[in-house]
C-alpha cells in the first residue's frame, strides 16, 4: 500500500503564480506531472517560470489575470480552457496584505485587500466550478479539485493586519460554502491555512530585528519554507483526497495549537 502521486493528464490553474508560495505550487504541481497554467498580472514573471518549468521538463502555459477584474477572471479562465484544456484543479492562491492599525484603514485599503483576498478569490472559484459543473453533469465520475489558500489570520487575530485576518477568515467560511454546494458535482473544496511562511517577499523582514522577535514567539522559533506545504497540496489537489471536503487544515508549526 502506498500513495502515487501522478497528475499526467491534469489541468490545474494557479493564480498567484508570480511569486512566493504561487510560483511554488506550479512547480510542485508540474513536476507531478500537470500541465500547469500560471496567472497572474506580473506576466513576465510568469513566462521565466514557465521557462523554468519547462527547462526541467514539465508544461506551463501563460495567462494575465487581475482578480479584482471581473472581466479579467472570465476572460482568463476561458483561455485557459483554450490553451491547456478543462480545468481539473484550482489553487487560489492570490492574496495581498497590510500593515496598520484598524484606526488607520481607509476605504481604499480595505477594498484592495479585499477585492483581492475575498472578491477576487471567490469569483476565481465560481467561474472555475461552472466549468467543472457543467463537465460534471455529462461525466458523473469526473474529479475537480478547489484548494483555497487562506491562512492562519482567518483562524486567530494577528497584530497589525486586522483586514487581512477578516478577509481570510471570508476565505475560511466560503471553502465550506462551496464543499457543501458543489460537492455533489465532484468538486472537492478545502482551504490550506499557512502559518509564517519565508518567501521573497518577506525574508527580508524576518531578518529584522522586529521579524526575529516575531520567529521567537513561534512555537518552535522559526519560519516555515515554501517547500513545507508541497505535501498537503499534493494531497489535496490527488485522487486520495476524495472523502476530504471543506477542510480547513493549517500547516503552521503548531501556531494555531498554542
Amino acid at each position: 500500500m502506498g500513495i502515487e502521486v501522478n497528475f499526467e493528464g491534469k489541468i490545474a490553474l494557479v493564480t498567484g503564480a508570480s511569486s512566493g508560495l504561487g510560483a511554488r505550487f506550479a512547480k510542485v504541481l508540474a513536476q507531478a506531472g500537470a500541465q500547469v497554467v500560471l496567472a497572474s498580472r506580473r506576466s513576465e514573471r510568469l513566462k521565466e517560470l514557465r521557462a523554468e518549468i519547462e527547462a526541467e521538463g514539465g508544461a506551463a502555459h501563460v495567462v494575465n489575470l487581475d482578480v479584482t477584474d471581473y472581466a479579467s477572471i472570465k476572460s482568463a479562465i476561458a483561455h485557459a480552457e483554450t490553451e491547456a484544456g478543462p480545468i481539473d484543479i484550482l489553487v487560489n492562491n492570490s492574496g495581498v496584505s497590510t500593515t496598520q492599525r484598524l484606526v488607520d484603514v481607509t476605504p481604499e485599503d480595505y477594498n484592495f485587500i479585499m477585492d483581492t483576498n475575498l472578491r477576487g478569490a471567490f469569483f476565481v472559484a465560481q467561474e472555475t466550478a461552472k466549468r467543472m459543473i457543467a463537465r460534471a453533469k455529462g461525466d458523473p465520475t469526473k474529479a475537480h479539485r478547489i484548494i483555497n489558500i487562506a491562512s492562519v489570520a482567518g483562524l486567530r487575530v494577528l497584530p497589525q493586519i486586522g483586514v487581512y485576518c477578516m478577509s481570510k477568515a471570508g476565505v475560511v467560511q466560503m471553502t465550506k460554502a462551496m464543499a457543501v454546494e458543489w460537492g455533489k458535482y465532484g468538486i472537492n473544496t478545502n482551504a490550506i491555512c499557512p502559518g509564517y511562511i519565508s518567501t521573497e517577499i518577506n525574508e527580508e523582514y524576518f531578518a529584522t530585528e522586529q521579524g526575529q522577535k516575531l520567529v521567537a514567539m513561534l512555537p518552535r522559533k522559526r519560519p516555515g519554507k515554501p517547500e513545507d506545504l508541497d505535501g498537503l497540496l499534493l494531497l489535496l489537489a490527488g485522487e486520495d483526497a476524495n472523502f476530504i471536503n471543506g477542510a480547513i487544515i493549517s500547516a503552521d508549526d503548531g501556531m494555531t495549537a498554542t
